[in-house]
């Protein structure tokens, strides 16, 4: 009989309304916040904070989707999408990024994916063109 390895299973992890945790949360599968995290959320899967969510600390997830209240880091490497009711003060690292009308966020934002990271043209520094070699004769 095939033993089943808890680890490989990603999980749904829910953290309710009315519960507030000081400390830091690591997570394999996806994580629903509707209570209060003071700390890092470090997740593998998509990370939701509802509308009573309220996040102060550092968000490191692949997908987050937003109706509370972050003051965080927060760096998604795929999409992060506020909905109306978020309020987000803090800085944002993401590949995407979609904000409904309404959404308040203060903060800076720095979009990037693997594959710009990788392009042989990208310029050191945005006020300096970038360095091509000229082909030899």
């Amino acid at each position: 009989m095939a033993k089943i390895n808890e680890q490989d299973a990603p999980s749904i992890n829910l953290i309710g309304t009315g519960t507030i945790i000081k400390g830091d949360i690591k997570s394999n599968g996806d994580i629903r916040i509707d209570g209060t995290v003071i700390g890092s959320i470090h997740s593998k899967g998509k990370v939701v904070i509802g509308a009573t969510g309220n996040i102060e600390g550092e968000i490191d997830c692949v997908n987050g989707d937003s109706s509370g209240i972050i003051k965080a880091k927060v760096s998604v490497k795929e999409l992060l999408s506020l909905k109306a009711s978020s309020k987000l003060t803090g800085d944002i690292i993401t590949n995407k990024l979609a904000i409904e009308p309404g959404a308040v966020f203060t903060g800076t934002c720095n979009m990037t994916s693997e594959q710009v990271s990788r392009d042989p043209f990208k310029m050191a520094d945005k006020n300096e063109p970038a360095k091509i070699k000229e082909p030899v004769q």
